[in-house]
């Protein structure tokens, strides 16, 4: 089987996906889903369970046998915390294991301001949110952050922002876990948008186009159920495309002609300002817009136009089933009826039988839904939940700790993949032998290498109880 959109087959972010989306309620239903030996859903549940992250309790519909004891995804079972950064706001939160977003806020804050002062402001605004869910007794798993620039997908480092002295380069994830103590993802804010959507309202499709219209204008793609970050993080950056429109204007890139100098909402706000109207933000623009303002109303249609144009050679190179408008200037109908007007009146008529042109579900909240699943979906642990703080915590989420059966009272980390025996199997027995003596005479451990051959591996186990 391929990789799903919420991780591995059969791994610990598929099953917490099933159970929570209400496709599998036991461990009876994961069988059937996964397609995986009875053995190995159970060991995997259990692992799960100890770690706080499902529970199981009472009991199912017979389907002829015993019945099943329901498998839920625990109200506590630890959050994401997310912050979906701006050029001037943040929207900060957290992200539970169900996607549901907890007390999320907007704050101040200026990107521009360089690295490190972003990075001391984002760290103690975390810390406080942090403690905020651990006093409401939830386990904080890992960070989240949605970034308005590109992103290396591999490191959570910055490439090339625009708009941002000193960031390229800059590896946020990193500083960011030293500093917090936490794993951290560091994605496209777009891109992170995207996922929202498509994890919260839009799972059933495959192909995803979600467009970023704020102050700069980006997209997030989804494709075949996953998100597209290109080779280098640069995937739906549509904000540097050249349209004619825009003339010889400079762009922030470097570039001239680019979309963002026409239809962002700081281009608005200059266009408006040029025309004798000041306006502080583009919320106050679309203020105007409400109130029937012609000036504003006109700009927005218009650049409602150029984002069309630009997204119809992407609908007619890609093909999705849905384009999503998000961000503060998608609240403007004007523009989203301009958007969809061109792109019927530009594409192929194959690319829009089916298409659905609309907003976003999720609202402002899917940066953050994105940037918290996607770090709980890398992060989620597979072992019991972290000690207290000052507490000496298993340093690998990712790592099953079990007690060694050869009685030194040691514990072995095992990799991702291999499993700990499921509660209740019975291991083939060891060959009995008097263990080796020590050069003093005193019985001694036997030696590791010689005691692991003994032990079976979960492929032994499945087929053995197969």
């Amino acid at each position: 089987m391929a990789d799903t959109a919420h991780g591995p087959p059969g791994s610990a972010q598929h099953i917490v996906h099933l159970v929570s989306s209400g496709a599998a309620t036991s461990r009876a239903d994961l069988v059937r889903e996964l397609g995986l030996a009875p053995s190995t859903v159970s060991s995997r549940v259990q692992e799960l369970v100890a770690a706080g992250v499902l529970t199981e309790s009472g009991e199912g519909a017979s389907r002829g046998g015993r019945r099943p004891r329901l498998l839920r995804v625990r109200a506590q079972g630890g959050v994401a915390l997310a912050a979906d950064l701006g050029s001037h706001h943040a929207r900060l939160g957290a992200v539970d294991l169900g996607g549901g977003v907890l007390g999320p806020v907007d704050l101040p804050h200026d990107i521009t301001a360089g690295p490190e002062p972003v990075v001391d402001w984002l760290c103690d605004r975390v810390a406080e949110l942090a403690a905020r869910e651990r006093d409401a007794g939830r386990a904080v798993r890992a960070l989240g952050v949605a970034f308005p620039g590109p992103v290396e997908p591999a490191g959570g480092r910055v490439l090339s922002p625009s708009r941002m002295p000193g960031w390229h380069r800059y590896p946020l994830r990193e500083a960011l876990a030293e500093r917090l103590g936490l794993p951290v993802t560091v994605e496209n804010d777009a891109t992170m948008m995207a996922v929202g959507e498509h994890r919260a309202a839009r799972p059933e499709l495959d192909h995803l186009v979600v467009v970023k219209a704020g102050r700069g204008i980006g997209s997030g793609v989804i494709a075949a159920g996953r998100p597209h970050d290109g080779a280098n993080g640069a995937a739906g950056d549509i904000s540097h495309v050249r349209i004619e429109a825009a003339g010889e204007r400079p762009c922030s890139c470097g570039n001239i002609g680019c979309l963002e100098t026409v239809a962002s909402g700081a281009a608005l706000i200059r266009e408006l300002a040029a025309q004798g109207v000041e306006v502080g933000s583009t919320s106050a623009l679309l203020r105007l817009v409400a109130d029937g303002d012609p000036r504003a109303t006109t700009l927005v249609r218009t650049a409602g136009r150029h984002i069309g144009t630009v997204l119809s050679v992407v609908v007619n190179f890609f093909n999705p089933q849905a384009v999503a408008l998000g961000g503060v200037l998608a609240t403007a109908e004007p523009l989203v009826a301009a958007v969809r007007g061109v792109l019927y009146e530009r594409c192929l008529p194959l690319a829009t039988a089916d298409l659905e042109i609309t907003t976003t579900v999720t609202g402002p909240d899917a940066g953050l839904i994105g940037a918290g699943l996607t770090a709980l979906r890398r992060h989620l642990p597979t072992t019991a939940p972290p000690p207290e703080p000052g507490a000496t915590a298993p340093t690998d989420p990712g790592a099953t700790a079990r007690k060694n059966p050869g009685g030194s009272g040691r514990r072995e980390s095992l990799p991702s993949g291999r499993q700990s025996p499921p509660s209740g199997t019975q291991s083939p027995p060891p060959p009995q032998s008097p263990p080796p003596s020590r050069p003093d005479g005193a019985a001694g451990e036997e030696p590791a290498a010689r005691r692991d051959r003994r032990q079976p591996t979960p492929r032994q186990e499945e087929s053995a109880s197969a």
